[in-house]
């Protein structure tokens, strides 16, 4: 055995050594890319019943709002009736109601002028 000979084999025990020392860490990687294959896994797997629930409370949250949006429209047309109603009702009494209040005032004008002209003076209300 010649000294190239013994250099040969150091040299190949030193490349064994080697070789098993990245050997553990790239196990270790392989174990890290199986784990997060499981999580990824896992993931996927929780979300598609995840993903059926929202689309289920969507379409349910749309049915609701389509019904809001009827009984909207029909508090608008309620109101507009009520508005109507309300004009209808202030026009049949205000009209009488006025000529009524015009009466009273044309009433109590003609007796002041009465009681002045009987010589008695209506009471003055005073400055200030």
């Amino acid at each position: 055995m010649t000294g190239g000979d013994i250099a040969g084999l150091i040299a190949a025990g030193v490349f064994a050594v080697l070789v098993i020392l990245l050997a553990v860490p790239i196990l270790k990687l392989g174990a890290v890319f199986d784990e997060a294959r499981r999580a990824i896994r896992g993931v996927s797997d929780e979300t598609t019943p995840l993903l059926q629930e929202v689309t289920g409370t969507v379409v349910t949250t749309h049915e609701q709002l389509r019904r809001v949006d009827d009984i909207s429209r029909h508090l608008a047309a309620t109101a507009a009736s009520l508005s109507a109603l309300s004009a209808s009702v202030a026009a049949l009494i205000g009209t009488p109601l006025g000529r009524l209040a015009a009466l009273g005032q044309r009433r109590r004008t003609a007796r002041d002028a009465r009681q002045g002209a009987g010589g008695t003076v209506p009471p003055q209300p005073p400055t200030v």
